[in-house]
């Protein structure tokens, strides 16, 4: 789900990470990842080959991604499976809001989605990194188009508050940040280098090759200076005849200004590994991969049945488990895959060992609010030219919003109001719906005039107080998965996990599709051995 919905790397180990990209480049990266015992992409492609299950029985609890993953796998591979799902509807946290969507959280209203037809927010995950091929096997196994989702604009807006000077507190664009900071940035390092500056670190050939490429990197005139760039806009655009004719080109920020805003902070030469500029979405919406997998499962998945008790011993398991009528029924199957997230684990009946135990205990679970915003134009598009990306704030209540990157120059849209983590997740998501909208359309005025004015309505979703869900995704603390982790790799008894927090991709559905792919591959080769 991922800043995301989706979180990464743990803080410490992302930040050692960062700085190997930064002093050694790509080549670094690579081989810290691979030291740190992870690769630099989605580790697999395809599903491994199974055959010849031979009807042995499997009980998967949770229809999320990596529990359908498991299930269709095993089914295609013979063997007897059956998926238990507590919610009426298949995906887990892969869920779109459209016109009916029902959301309790715990402790709060009933919302229903009341959009208009057509329109839609995936308030789970929304977007699919191009190196996710374990997803994007499934996209194209399920005949689930996709379209360009748009991860960054530099015509949208940067809203920061908290910084100093004539840009604090008022949208600027975030191309003109880019452009400035490191023209200015291009143009104090090319000076400082022809003036010798820096003749102790790099031979004379060095100088005159980085001059160069500050030249080109900050649009520096033949002098060393920057002065702006038409790739930062035009105060009067060029058009035909005499008038406008050239055009304006618009006026560079002063650096020391740029600097002090503070908004420079949304900028990087080169994406996170995660978030890349362009990225993928499924065309109607995210659940749209759910559905290929539940249509493909067919009858083998069981809804509305909520597992109260799991027990197993040398022969199998058998799970206890209220059905949709609220009558106690009990499965017994050779062995178990538990899809759920740990967050839920833990609340369960759940005969494992108390090593097991112990380390399912150790994974915290994000803090994570979304909402969607219904408006009756695309004033984004139509007043201010933005076709999809994000809007950066510095108030941690809102964090993002984020603009569609779909139903181009039609007449409404959805937008992403918030994308809050943490305290401020939780802070949030004690409001009202209405409150939560209210907040949302008070900060997007501030940075678009016609933002309030054009909120019809909302749907909004706190992942923490969802009762199936209970967090966004799993976070593991560096001990967490030095110690725990490797455990809870392993299957404890006949029961084994999968999910997108037994992977080093917490929050993508790639990591839910690939841990349930291994683990399938480790029974399979238990039954074969047997």
């Amino acid at each position: 789900m991922a800043s995301r919905l989706g979180a990464g790397l743990g803080v410490s180990r992302r930040s050692f990470l960062e700085g190997l990209s930064s002093v050694g480049g790509s080549a670094l990266l690579m081989a810290g990842m691979s030291a740190l015992g992870f690769g630099i992409a989605s580790a697999q492609e395809t599903p491994p080959a199974l055959s010849g299950g031979g009807g042995k029985k499997v009980v998967v609890l949770g229809a999320g991604v990596a529990g359908m993953t498991a299930a269709y796998e095993l089914g295609k591979a013979g063997y007897d499976v059956t998926v238990l799902e507590a919610r009426s509807f298949a995906g887990g946290r892969c869920q779109t809001a459209r016109k009916g969507f029902k959301l309790t959280e715990l402790g709060g209203d009933t919302q229903v989605c009341d959009f208009d037809e057509g329109l839609y927010i995936n308030h789970g995950p929304w977007r699919i990194p191009y190196h996710h091929r374990s997803t994007l096997h499934y996209t194209k196994e399920f005949n689930v188009p996709l379209e360009v989702f748009v991860n960054d604009n530099d015509a949208s807006y940067v809203m920061f508050d908290k910084g100093t000077g004539p840009l604090a507190g008022k949208p600027v664009r975030k191309g003109q940040i880019a452009a400035d900071i490191r023209g200015g940035a291009a143009e104090m390092l090319a000076k400082l280098a022809k003036q010798g500056a820096l003749d102790a670190q790099m031979t004379a050939d060095d100088r005159d090759q980085f001059i160069a490429y500050l030249s080109q990197e900050g649009y520096l005139t033949p002098d060393l200076a920057y002065k702006g760039t038409d790739g930062r806009g035009f105060d009067v655009n060029p058009g035909a005849l005499m008038v406008p004719g050239p055009g304006k080109p618009s006026t560079p920020f002063a650096f020391a200004d740029v600097l002090h805003s503070k908004a420079w902070r949304t900028l990087a030469s080169v994406t996170n590994y995660e978030q890349q500029r362009t990225m993928f979405q499924p065309v109607g919406g995210m659940d749209r991969i759910a559905k290929g997998f539940s249509d493909a499962l067919g009858s083998k998945i069981s809804y509305s049945c909520l597992v109260k008790k799991v027990r197993q011993n040398d022969k199998g398991v058998e799970v206890t488990y209220a059905d949709a009528t609220g009558q106690t029924q009990v499965l017994k199957a050779d062995y178990c895959i538990c899809a759920m997230p740990l967050s839920v684990v833990r609340q369960l009946d759940f005969q494992v060992s108390k090593p097991f135990k112990e380390a399912i205990s150790q994974v915290s679970y994000a803090l994570v609010g979304k909402i969607g915003l219904q408006m009756k134009r695309r004033f984004w598009e139509e007043d201010h030219h933005i076709y999809g990306g994000h809007v950066y704030f510095d108030d941690p209540d809102i964090n993002s919003m984020s603009l569609p990157s779909t139903g181009w120059q039609s007449k409404k849209g959805v937008i992403l109001g918030y994308y809050q983590f943490g305290a401020n997740a939780a802070k949030v998501s004690a409001l009202s719906p209405a409150d939560r909208q209210a907040l949302a359309a008070k900060a997007g005025t501030k940075v678009f005039p016609e933002f309030g004015d054009n909120v019809e309505t909302s749907f909004s979703a706190a992942w923490h107080r969802i009762e199936h869900n209970l967090g966004g995704w799993a976070q593991w603390s560096d001990e967490a998965r030095r110690d725990a982790y490797p455990i809870l790799c392993e299957p404890d008894g006949r029961i084994y996990l999968a999910g997108e927090h037994m992977s080093y991709l917490p929050g993508w559905q790639a990591g839910g599709i690939e841990s349930a792919w291994a683990q399938i591959a480790k029974l399979h080769a238990r039954v074969h051995a047997a």
